[in-house]
């Protein structure tokens, strides 16, 4: 999720929320920047979002402890009429973890790897048979690489996708 502020006064931050049924649970804290004029542009990966449609809303917190709620925002995750899902890695730059997600219509091996701009292969990150319709979460950690541009790649015995992602350290 990505959201911005125009301004914020007092915010503490933002308490990430979904709503399964009727209740609504607490995913994670993204802190604020207290008061501020300048825009400000906030991230959020939920790590355990389910197949299918997912509502979610911010609870904006301020330090004195008054708060305020966001619209409620549907996201549908999973597949589309494709044989297979690739995301675009997030935060991308990254220094050194970033993650992102993929799915599969029918169970089948893949193969993920990280490429450098040489073509050589620096990291697998996934290899074997992988189930269909559930959005596997990868992380990667890229500690001992280099600053650069890499690309990442998924391939399964009839496609083959590849997203390229920024190293900044």
């Amino acid at each position: 999720m990505k959201w911005r502020t125009a301004t914020e006064q007092n915010n503490a931050g933002f308490e990430v929320q979904r709503r399964n049924g009727a209740e609504w649970s607490a995913l994670g804290f993204v802190e604020g920047h207290g008061t501020t004029n300048a825009p400000q542009e906030y991230h959020f990966t939920d790590a355990q979002a389910a197949a299918g449609k997912n509502i979610y809303r911010l609870k904006q917190l301020d330090r004195d402890g008054k708060f305020v709620y966001s619209n409620e925002v549907e996201v549908v995750v999973g597949l589309s009429a494709a044989d297979y899902a690739l995301s675009q890695n997030y935060p991308n730059p990254f220094n050194p973890v970033t993650t992102f997600s993929y799915a599969v219509r029918q169970r089948q091996h893949v193969q993920i790897s990280v490429f450098n701009l040489l073509g050589q292969e620096v990291a697998t990150l996934v290899n074997g048979q992988v189930e269909p319709d559930v959005l596997q979460h990868v992380r990667f950690n890229a500690a001992q690489l280099s600053s650069g541009i890499y690309y990442y790649s998924l391939r399964t015995a009839d496609r083959h996708e590849i997203r390229k992602f920024i190293l900044m350290k």
